[in-house]
Formats: structure tokens, sequence, C-alpha cells
């Protein structure tokens, strides 16, 4: 009666599967006890008791478990590794011969989990990267072929769909921020292609956010056993619902035969969510701060008043953006986003893109040793002013280079500092006057004759006068450099 009595308890106070609740109740009662509590030893009362087994919580969740082949064409020009090698190429570039190129195909092998009985498939994007095909084979081993619907390299997520003829098992997705260290998981996938396999670890950390992998690192890390074959495959919580997807691992060996040592990653079911949102336009259009900020450190806890290292401190407001129209300022230490701990700049990041357009979201904010809350639009980067991509042909230094002019949308697009405003240089044709010059992509073209340039148009203006000397100043890497050139 009192193991009875204690998993009713258990079971109204917490949402458990049933199968992982009588493994509970068994490991807790049978605690050790002293020789002379042996009244207080209880033995199982029914076979079902000593029959323990994660067995019904797999039932349930594996045939929501897929395997995901893929098969892709790759080129290959027979020639000498030399004719690759980038001092060769720049002095000899235009005399590389250029050879036929072989073709071979390659596979790869990962998994996926079916989040919709429609046929919606969540996996990696790594597994699915440059692929001819995707084929996805069934619990059941039913092999269907799949549509790509999103490919998210940031987040190392991708979307598919299949056409099944009828609803498919498929797993719910959990609030990953009810994750707590030590939880129970379950790991499911096809290691090495021997076939769908449970490992079973706990929560060994929640938001990692400096392991390397991918835009938007805020990972769950567990010991479950993960191996390659297991990217894409899902991480179950103890109530059978989705709560990662399974990612990466450290291992003391690399390429294929790598194994588990017990460190394994996966991308939250939060982050999951929001892209599959995103899969609906097919694209990921994620809300943007229009902020800089830094994560707080332990100097800078000590000046802010902090009992420690947490949040992230503002260090640049981008004018006229979300963050300003709310009212951040810089200095502010950013704790919380709608009550969820900030532990650093990654975590913030990590929060804003679980969000859409078009949400609203709190931040708890520390400034001056108060404590404010704002509400903040959550808005797409702004595509204002158009790029207006420009190729210059003026007899000018600038003569060769391609230039835009520079928007949060565009910069974030290019790869390039979303905070950053005015004229970006995107490519430079070979031997032109400006690579003599020494420009290089990504460069920032401040002044031209003392003339500011803040546009395209300001450049073209500056660079069609006939001038026999050119000054030039211009931004790299946060650093402005000048330069005076005479014309040839």
């Amino acid at each position: 009666m009192r193991f009875l009595s204690f998993r009713s308890r258990l079971q109204r106070r917490f949402s458990v599967h049933p199968a992982l609740l009588v493994v509970f109740c068994a490991v807790f009662l049978s605690a050790d006890v002293a020789p002379g509590d042996a009244q207080t030893r209880l033995v199982p009362e029914s076979r079902g008791e000593i029959s323990l087994s994660f067995a019904p919580l797999v039932r349930d969740a594996a045939p929501a478990v897929v395997n995901v082949y893929t098969r892709m064409t790759v080129k290959q020009a027979p020639r000498a590794p030399i004719f690759d090698d980038p001092f060769f190429k720049r002095f000899f570039g235009d005399l590389i011969p250029q050879m036929p190129q072989r073709r071979r195909e390659a596979n790869s092998l990962g998994s996926g989990v079916i989040i919709d009985p429609s046929g919606l498939i969540v996996t990696n994007a790594h597994v699915v990267k440059g692929a001819d095909t995707i084929t996805v084979v069934l619990a059941d081993r039913r092999e269907l072929d799949a549509t790509l619907l999103l490919e998210d390299a940031k987040t190392d997520l991708a979307i598919l769909r299949i056409e099944a003829g009828g609803p498919l098992p498929f797993v719910e997705l959990r609030d990953s921020d009810s994750l707590e260290v030590g939880d129970l998981v379950l790991a499911i996938g096809n290691p090495f292609g021997v076939g769908q396999t449970v490992t079973m670890g706990i929560v060994s950390a929640l938001a990692r956010t400096n392991v390397g992998i991918g835009d938007y690192s805020f990972f769950i890390q567990t010991d479950a056993s993960i191996n390659p074959g297991n990217s894409g495959g899902a991480l179950i919580g103890i109530d059978g619902k989705l709560v990662g997807v399974n990612t990466a691992i450290f291992s003391s060996t690399r390429g294929p035969a790598a194994g588990s040592v017990g460190i394994g990653f996966a991308v939250p079911s939060n982050m999951v969510r929001a892209v599959v949102r995103a899969a609906e336009s097919g694209k990921v259009v994620r809300p943007w701060l229009g902020a800089r900020a830094q994560s707080v450190d332990s100097d800078m806890a000590a000046s802010f008043g902090l009992s420690r290292p947490v949040g992230a401190v503002v260090t640049e407001v981008f004018a006229g953006g979300p963050a300003d129209q709310a009212g951040l300022q810089v200095g502010d230490v950013v704790l919380a986003v709608d009550e969820q701990e900030v532990g650093d700049f990654g975590a913030l990041r990590y929060r804003i893109a679980t969000y859409s357009p078009g949400d609203r979201v709190s931040f708890d904010v520390l400034r001056d040793g108060d404590r404010l809350q704002l509400d903040l639009p959550m808005e797409a980067p702004s595509s204002r002013p158009d790029p207006m991509v420009t190729d210059i042909r003026t007899r000018s230094p600038f003569n060769g280079v391609r230039v835009a002019n520079l928007s949060p949308a565009f910069a974030l697009e290019e790869g390039f500092d979303d905070m950053s405003r005015g004229v970006v240089v995107l490519a430079l044709a070979r031997g032109s006057p400006a690579e003599r010059l020494g420009l290089r992509r990504a460069d920032q073209i401040v002044a031209v004759n003392g003339r500011a340039v803040g546009s395209v148009s300001d450049l073209l203006s500056a660079t069609k006068v006939d001038a026999k000397t050119w000054d030039i100043a211009i931004r790299r890497n946060g650093k402005q450099l000048t330069a005076k050139v005479r014309d040839q």
C-alpha cells in the first residue's frame, strides 16, 4: 500500500510516463536501510513490479523515429594537388589547366523524427546538405522519397515532408525549458547504420553556448550514447515527448569511426518549434534585436552589484531598431527574457531566435542598480536602405569594385555585421585597380577626397571627378585606415 500511495502522489505531482514512474518508485523504495530496519524493507508485490522496463515508453516513441538516407553527386577534377595551392593559384591562376571533372556518387546516413502525423520530419541540416535525393525509411520498413522544405545551417536543422497515404506515428514537442539537469532521457536513432537503437542517459547540462556548433548554440548535453548516424534522431523525455534533436558529440577520434564518450549535444525542442514554424514560408526570418551586447564576466558582475556573472550587457543600440523602440540603453544588463534567465550573450541570441516576428517579449533589465521590465517588439531585420548593388566602372582607384548599401537584412544575408551602416565592398574584379589598391570584401568605404560616403550614390558621385590624387578612408575590422593614391 505504501508503494501504491507514494506512486499515486508522485503521478499527480509530475507528468511522467507510467513505466518510468514504476522505475522511480522502485529505486526510491529500494534505498539502503539499517539492518535493524528490516520491517521497512519492501519486496515487489507483482510480476509487473519485477519486470520494470522502459519498453512502454520506447514502444510509443520509436515508430516516429526514421532513418534518412541521402545521395549526392560529387564532382572531382583529376589534377595534381599543387594546382589548388593558394600561392600557386595567385601567380599562375590563368595558366592552370581546366581538366574535365569526374563525377562520383556519395551517400550519407542519419536519423529523423516525425513531429506531425501528416509526415513532417525534423532532422539535421548536415545530414541532407547537398543531397540530390532524400529517402526516408520508416520503422515498418517502408521507403519513401522526402521533399526538403527548409534547411537552416545556422541551427543545423532541416524540415522534410513525406507522403505516406495516411497518418503516421509522431512525437509531440515538449517545452525544453522544463528540462532540468539530472532528468532521464532516451536517445533514439540509427548509429553506424546498424539499425534503430535506443540508449538511455540523463541531462548532463543545459544551455551549452560555447561548443562551437552552429550560430545559435544553446545545447542540451546528455550522456546517452550518441554516435555517427544518430544525427537528427530524437531525444525523448520521461513523458515520451521530444525535448531535443541529437546533433553532435565530443569524441577522442574523428571521422566516421568517431565514437561516443558520453558527451552528446541536442538542439532544444523550442528551437525546433521555431524552425518548424518558418518551414511554412520556406524561409527562416528571425527576429532582430537591433543591439549589440556581450556576456557579463566576473569583474563586470561585481561592478553591477550582481552576486555572480550572469546576463548580457548592452554595448550598442541601433537607432530606430526594436531595442531602441523599447527603451533599451547602452549599459543595461539583460537578465531574463520572458522570465527565462539569460546566462550570457549566446543565451540571449538563442532566446530571441525562438520567437517569430510579430511577437512581443518582456526583458528583465538591470539599469543603474534598479530592475526594470521592458516590452520589446520582435521584428524582422530592416531591409532599408535598398542594397543598390553596383559595379564601379569610373576612372578611379575603385574601378572594378562591387559595392552595396548596408541594411540589417542585407548584412545578415551576406554575413556582415548587422549593426553596420554605409557602403560595403562585396567583390573585386581580378587585376582591377580596386584589387591593386588592396581593398577586401567586407571593407566599408568611409570617405573619398574628404567627402563622406554614406551611400552608393555618394560613392558614384565622388569617383566621377577628375582627380590627380585620391585620399581614401575605409573601415576594416573596426579600425579606420587611410591611403593616398596617385592617378596612373
